[in-house]
């Protein structure tokens, strides 16, 4: 907070790239955009409890403090604030961000209490290091949508900037959560972008309803009998609501587990 202040003085324009650490290269991918885009960038390392329905994904998120000091310094990073979890939450808190329409389905509906430990964590970080601009991966594509709504909503002075997913050579979506993957899950994740290719080939080939379009999904991921669909949706990309029949543009989002793991990915699906 002191730092924040002092910076305040020198007109200077500060970015936060809030990450739960485990960085890599989607990661260093939104700092560098961050880095394009402001004076200063703040980098955060917080794997937030509050955010982990199971205590076993929490115990067992990997953590790579010193390898991700040394990332963040390679690029640059003028600040990395690694807060503790009794700095962060006092014992007795009971202060919280709801949000109350884009976080019902999706991760929402599977994950209770997920999105409200992300907002309020967020707006902790925010009131800590009073950022100018915060950046986000769009692989996140609900949590992107919860912060920018939370923002809009509460009249929170950060810009919030959108960072591209970055995918791996063959085209599994970057994660932290890959590497807690064996060689035969690994190889099996692919199946998740392959699905995503599928549904965007159909609709250049015309293909507008969802229902053919998730089934068409749901039937790829069939192809790996050891991954649990925890679901398919097309929701239209800003409401995040159900829709029947492709507009402008609507949201293709998956969610699976593979080994215990959960993997999310996502496409914007446009007309023309």
């Amino acid at each position: 907070m002191d730092w924040a202040k002092e910076r305040r003085c020198c007109l200077g324009r500060v970015a936060l790239v809030p990450t739960m650490g485990a960085l890599h290269v989607g990661h260093l991918s939104l700092i560098e955009l961050a880095r394009m885009q402001a004076d200063e960038v703040v980098v955060s390392l917080f794997v937030n409890p509050t955010q982990f329905g199971e205590v076993s994904d929490l115990t067992s998120y990997p953590k790579t403090l010193e390898q991700d000091k040394a990332r963040c310094e390679a690029l640059g990073v003028d600040v990395l604030f690694a807060p503790s979890a009794d700095r962060v939450y006092a014992p007795d808190a009971s202060v919280w961000i709801d949000e109350e329409q884009l976080s019902r389905g999706l991760c929402g509906g599977s994950r209770p209490g997920h999105f409200r430990g992300v907002c309020t964590i967020v707006l902790k970080l925010f009131n800590w290091v009073q950022p100018d601009l915060a950046v986000f991966g769009e692989k996140d594509a609900q949590q992107l949508r919860i912060i920018e709504r939370m923002v809009r909503d509460l009249n929170i002075a950060v810009e919030i900037v959108r960072g591209e997913i970055v995918r791996e050579s063959d085209g599994l979506a970057m994660s932290s959560r890959n590497q807690r993957l064996s060689k035969v899950a690994r190889a099996d994740a692919v199946v998740i972008y392959e699905a995503i290719e599928l549904a965007k080939k159909w609709v250049e080939q015309g293909e507008r309803s969802t229902e053919v379009l998730m089934q068409g999904v749901r039937d790829r991921l069939a192809r790996v009998p050891s991954l649990i669909v925890d679901y398919v949706v097309v929701v239209d990309d800003v409401t995040l609501e159900p829709v029947e029949q492709l507009g402008s543009s609507a949201l293709l989002a998956i969610a699976v587990k593979l080994e215990s793991v959960r993997l999310i990915d996502n496409s914007v699906l446009r007309l023309g």
